[in-house]
């Protein structure tokens, strides 16, 4: 039985998506007897691109993009085998993304 401390960051464009897998995450590692911190939020990186709506001609018409990636962080102390073997195993929905780290 090893005692040891586990990260898993999880990532997402929609926040709401993200905080409800966070959630599911922590409700199933304290139902398998590990110790929960979190989820903390990260802050969210955004990227900015600017577009010529014209090519040519109009330089001064331009379209700005932001994208936005959400991030939260889990972490668990006391984690078991049977912790890790039921995060592997962890259904969570299309567009977000997880890994998870020894600390």
């Amino acid at each position: 039985m090893a005692s040891n401390k586990l990260r898993i960051y999880l990532k997402a464009y929609d926040h709401t998506l993200l905080d409800e897998s966070a959630k599911r995450i922590a409700e199933l590692a304290k139902k398998n007897g590990a110790e929960v911190a979190g989820p903390m939020p990260l802050p969210t990186k955004i990227r900015k691109y600017t577009v010529l709506r014209s090519v040519h001609v109009n330089k001064d018409s331009r379209e700005q993009f932001e994208m936005r990636v959400h991030r939260r962080m889990v972490e668990l102390v006391n984690s078991t085998e049977k912790t890790m073997s039921s995060l592997t195993s962890v259904h969570l929905p299309a567009g977000v993304g997880i890994e998870i780290k020894q600390a």
